[in-house]
């Protein structure tokens, strides 16, 4: 478990529903149909020698499943790629997740359909590439159960271009990377740690287009950290504050030393989120 609670898991088989395709292309894997959701992989473009990919997740109605951080409860994923063929390596991006509450848990992730854009590095870039993904992960309705699901596809060497709408809107919501202190919004000014002993906390000052519809979540440098969500503050000069107690830190270490990545993400939509993230070291006291 990755979280210091945890959400309930149902062992027992629990049916949903899920309207699935018949046919697909070839740029497509078939579904895997665990309960409650199902799973594909999806390929585009050939990029320089990285091709395009992306793991689709779609969720029944009123299900949920976990960002790489669940929160107070919940389970990560877990990517298993060790089955596939001239890969080197696999980067995951993550869309902009949402808060939701579990009943008196908060947690981090998605509350619809989701694509995980991928980049994939071939061993030899000159040869064809063989996703295969076993994926343990959790989704839920009003209690949480854990999904398992495999996949495959075969990717040329020349990629499968063209890369499909859908992917391209799943990588526009990846966060973007910037530097503490950028300009405009959304940004975020500061990170400082303030007080000591169990007064200790870190407050964030960002700046959001939107200061009413936006969020914050704040990861440490490896899964031994477990952060609580931040709580919003008012702030001045339009500026939005968001303060979170210091806890969840591995015992003997240096929370002054230790990068942090803070995901802040600006309003809620139908369009692509727009949301940045920023690793950095906290300001001293």
């Amino acid at each position: 478990m990755h979280s210091r609670l945890a959400a309930p898991l149902l062992a027992a088989p629990f049916v949903v529903a899920l309207c699935l395709p018949s046919a697909r292309a070839a740029e497509e894997s078939p579904w895997s149909a665990p309960e409650g959701t199902a799973v594909r992989l999806v390929a585009g473009a050939r990029e320089g020698a990285v091709h395009r990919a992306g793991v689709e997740i779609r969720l029944a109605s009123g299900w949920k499943t976990y960002w790489r951080y669940p929160g107070d409860a919940g389970i990560p994923p877990q990517f298993n790629w060790s089955d596939s063929d001239n890969v080197e390596r696999v980067e995951i991006d993550w869309p902009a997740p949402l808060r939701f509450d579990e009943g008196g848990a908060t947690s981090i992730g998605y509350k619809h359909d989701v694509i995980l854009p991928l980049r994939v590095v071939p061993k030899d870039p000159g040869q064809p590439v063989r996703l295969d993904l076993a994926l343990d992960f959790a989704v839920c309705s009003t209690i949480c159960q854990p999904a398992s699901a495999s996949v495959a596809l075969d990717i040329p060497a020349a990629g499968a271009a063209p890369t499909s709408p859908a992917l391209e809107n799943a990588a526009a919501q990846v966060p973007r990377p910037i530097g503490m202190g950028a300009s405009g919004a959304p940004s975020i000014e500061e990170a400082r740690l303030e007080g000591t002993g169990d007064k200790a906390r870190i407050r964030v000052t960002a700046r959001l287009a939107d200061p009413a519809a936006g969020d914050l979540f704040v990861e440490g440098p490896n899964e031994d950290w477990a952060l609580p969500l931040p709580e919003r503050q008012p702030g001045a000069d339009g500026r939005t504050v968001f303060v979170l107690p210091v806890e969840g830190v591995p015992k003997g270490t240096s929370l002054a030393d230790s990068p942090l990545r803070f995901t802040l993400v600006d309003g809620k939509g139908a369009g692509p989120a727009r949301a940045v993230e920023t690793t950095a070291r906290l300001s001293a006291p």
